[in-house]
């Protein structure tokens, strides 16, 4: 039952459509240079637990174990995606594919960007 609960918890969070923009943007794994650990765990997991902490508000150590992924390892992988660009890539492939879509309309941030003054001096 619970296992139910996670995996459409899971879907709500990581649909099928994002993984696919995701998992091609995810950094290989790397092992820890110290050794250790275990096999590495799914991405999709480790992303799907991310997800969770970040639109949450929870604490990384308040991730529930029904997630399947260590906190510690979800905060690590956080941090190595991180340093890795993932998330920036990430911004860009899903405005990439909502203009493709033209369900952005780009109107509006060109009038929001024109609300900021412009820097005195050379660029």
């Amino acid at each position: 039952m619970i296992l139910a609960v996670v995996d459409r918890l899971s879907l709500r969070l990581v649909p099928d459509e994002l993984w696919l923009l995701v998992e091609p943007l995810i950094p290989a794994f790397e092992s820890r240079p110290q050794g250790g650990g275990t096999a590495p765990l799914d991405a999709r997991v480790v992303f799907t637990a991310i997800v969770y902490v970040l639109t949450s508000g929870c604490a990384w150590r308040d991730l529930p174990p029904s997630f399947g992924v260590p906190f510690q390892t979800a905060h690590r992988r956080f941090g190595q995606w991180t340093k890795a660009g993932l998330w920036r890539r990430l911004h860009h492939a899903l405005l990439d594919e909502l203009g493709s879509q033209g369900l952005l309309d780009w109107s509006r941030a060109i009038v929001d960007g024109a609300c900021v003054r412009a820097k005195r001096g050379d660029p």
